[in-house]
């Protein structure tokens, strides 16, 4: 328990346990911006009212509190959780692209998978490429990379530099899509800096406002994923649903972009290793045909390795 030494100390030795270790820190700064304590561990924080300094009534109360959830997460871990263990992939989702993922993942399971789907919130992001990185996952269905978008343009759900590396360096299978790079996110309206008070914006709820992304920014969305991928070219391949990259962006939504989309993909195709597999789809994203293709090219990589 602490304010930002304490936070930081505590977070720094338990983001060295392993998941599934129970983590608890009563703080004060719980109530904010969490993720340079928490990063992708299941860490949990639990905002202490006020500050950290002697007992008193209050803070009697809420310490007791929790060291009680510590001790109901430690009392609990003789209990049984009858999952059966199965063999791992990762896809990710955002809200507007969880059509073509949750077919995707029904398609995986009745295929004998465990599918861990991370929403692509930046730390969802980072979260994957840590897993993939401890050696949990065994293939990637990469669908929502919007990440990106945030990255370039200055949203507030950005993965960092490391997005979209870790299935190339442990040389894992990974199907990559363009899910949501029809969008940068950001907090409420008013958080929305000045420069962009021209841009096409749709309110998805009170706090969070998505902000189209333009033709210039799709130019460059698709060097900089092409780049990535083209660190493992044998063992990836890119599905590109020309219809539409979100639930926002196809016929009459408020983020069609048919010049945008088509900057993605010239870019994209200009900049891929030529034994990249670069496929086209007519349909938007999140038509079954989309999923489709791509859980049909994920399952022939991870034969081709297998056979390899």
């Amino acid at each position: 328990m602490g304010g930002t030494a304490g936070t930081t100390v505590a977070a720094t030795a338990m983001k060295e346990a392993p998941i599934g270790v129970p983590k608890l820190i009563v703080s004060t700064v719980a109530s904010g911006n969490t993720r340079p304590y928490v990063g992708e561990k299941d860490i949990m924080m639990m905002y202490s009212v006020v500050d950290i300094a002697g007992i008193n009534s209050l803070s009697a109360q809420i310490l007791k509190n929790g060291a009680n959830a510590l001790a109901g997460m430690v009392q609990g871990a003789d209990i049984k959780v009858d999952v059966e263990k199965k063999p791992m992939i990762a896809a990710t989702m955002f809200g507007v692209t969880t059509p073509c993922v949750t077919k995707a993942r029904e398609r995986l399971e009745e295929e004998g998978y465990d599918v861990l789907v991370f929403h692509a919130t930046g730390t969802g992001g980072d979260a994957m490429e840590a897993l993939i990185q401890d050696g949990y996952i065994e293939a990637v269905a990469d669908i929502t990379t919007t990440e990106f978008a945030d990255q370039l343009v200055g949203g507030v759900f950005s993965a960092g530099d490391q997005r979209l590396e870790s299935a190339a360096a442990k040389k894992i299978p990974q199907v990559i899509s363009v899910g949501a790079l029809d969008m940068v996110n950001f907090g409420p309206r008013d958080s929305v800096p000045e420069q962009f008070k021209d841009r096409i914006f749709y309110q998805h709820n009170p706090t969070t406002t998505l902000m189209r992304t333009t033709v210039e920014e799709n130019s460059q969305l698709g060097e900089i994923i092409a780049r990535k991928i083209n660190q493992a070219p044998k063992t990836s391949v890119v599905v590109f649903p020309k219809g539409g990259v979100s639930l926002l962006d196809r016929d009459g939504q408020p983020f069609e972009g048919v010049l945008e989309r088509e900057a993605l993909y010239a870019s994209l195709k200009e900049n891929l290793h030529p034994d990249v597999q670069f496929i086209e789809v007519e349909e938007d994203i999140n038509e079954p045909t989309v999923a489709n293709v791509i859980v049909d090219h994920l399952l022939h990589l991870m034969k081709k390795e297998v056979q390899a």
